[in-house]
């Protein structure tokens, strides 16, 4: 046996035992990294607001307290007018019930020529057995709800704690970060990191004003059709079409259609109608106005963006996507060269017919001539021997 081979097996065993670790590892902290980078990204988002405050005097980790403040007071309310519209909506569904089946079931006693009658209904209903085991799955799972509730919490916690250290200690994680690179690295990393703060802050600022226009847009026309829980509604569709890309609008538009529905079904056409063309309004000349100095990337881009942050870490990742490839783009648009580009119709995607048509008469020119003087050399070919 070589001598090097033990020391060799020993190498390999010991690397494979480490990979193994370090998986297990990542496993276990995938979780805690992703709300890492979730809180990365949200103190990227209010470094504007805590630098600004901090440049007037106040201490840092005080303004963003103020700024988280704000945000869990903005939060707050939205979940408690949210909440109050919901239940309300659950209590008037449960005292409508019974009307909601009587009509039912006169429907189905004039169409199908049956003599059904509500008691009849609710009592098969109330003592079947698919209900009496949804109830008792219902009453077991209540656990599960509730820890599924107190871990959210706990995310939700630990987000913001991560994200208050980020934005309070920017300064010093950002020289800890510069002291173990040398200066033109430095250099490179408070670059890449002043344009995470503009396109992130950026973004979240852009898409707030959206979200406050279209609440205000929205909000005048639940107003008008006497829609109910008009202020809840337009914020939800203020905030969830703005924030939730792709299919957000489509989210937002279906739960004020609904409540409209059940004031009258026209009013849901009238919801659904205004909510299509304010998103034009929005795409074609709202968007590009606010978003044309902060995150201006194509449309594609984004939504292919969107599309790949989705399929990595789902929700997390599509909210991130964006400012994600706002800022990789930037970034890396220092260091690609460019050239100005010729003045040709093709750059435009059109050509002149004229060219085209020279072009084909050359062509056919050519192959013509190269037909001919082909023909000529087998020609010379062929009388060569005989005049010899």
């Amino acid at each position: 046996m070589p001598v090097w081979l033990p020391r060799a097996m020993v190498l390999a065993l010991a690397l494979y035992a480490c990979f193994r670790l370090g998986s297990w590892a990542f496993d276990q902290l995938i979780g805690l990294l992703i709300n890492v980078l979730i809180a990365f990204f949200l103190a990227l988002a209010i470094e504007p607001a805590v630098s600004r405050m901090s440049a007037r005097g106040m201490r840092r980790g005080f303004a963003t307290f103020l700024v988280f403040l704000v945000v869990l007071i903005a939060a707050t309310g939205f979940v408690v007018l949210l909440g109050s519209m919901l239940a309300g909506q659950i209590v008037d569904m449960v005292e409508d019930f019974p009307k909601y089946l009587d009509s039912v079931i006169n429907w189905v006693n004039q169409n199908f020529r049956t003599e059904l009658s509500r008691v009849e209904v609710q009592d098969s209903l109330l003592h079947s057995d698919w209900l009496q085991k949804y109830v008792q799955n219902s009453a077991s799972g209540v656990l599960d709800i509730s820890a599924t509730v107190l871990g959210g919490l706990f995310r939700l916690l630990t987000i913001f704690l991560f994200s208050f250290y980020f934005a309070a200690d920017g300064p010093r994680l950002r020289r800890a970060l510069c002291s173990v690179l040398p200066p033109a690295r430095q250099a490179e990393v408070l670059r890449a990191w002043e344009i995470a703060v503009d396109k992130t802050g950026g973004y979240l600022y852009s898409r707030s004003l959206m979200a406050l226009i279209s609440g205000v847009a929205h909000y005048i026309v639940l107003v008008i059709l006497g829609v109910p829980y008009a202020p809840a509604l337009a914020i939800w569709v203020g905030l969830v079409s703005q924030f939730i890309p792709t299919i957000g609008t489509y989210l937002a538009g279906a739960l004020p259609m609904l409540i409209a529905f059940t004031v009258d079904p026209w009013y849901a056409l009238w919801v659904l109608g205004f909510v299509v063309v304010y998103q034009q309004f929005e795409n074609y000349a709202l968007q590009p106005k606010l978003t044309a100095r902060t995150v201006d990337i194509h449309p594609a881009v984004a939504f292919g963006s969107v599309i790949a942050g989705t399929a990595l870490m789902g929700a997390v990742g599509a909210l991130i996507a964006i400012p994600a490839v706002a800022t990789l783009q930037a970034f890396l648009g220092a260091y690609v060269k460019r050239y100005d580009v010729t003045d040709d119709p093709r750059v435009h995607g059109r050509r002149q017919r004229g060219e085209a048509l020279l072009t084909r008469v050359r062509r056919s020119l050519w192959a013509g001539g190269d037909d001919d003087g082909a023909r000529d050399g087998r020609a010379g070919e062929e009388s060569g021997p005989e005049r010899a």
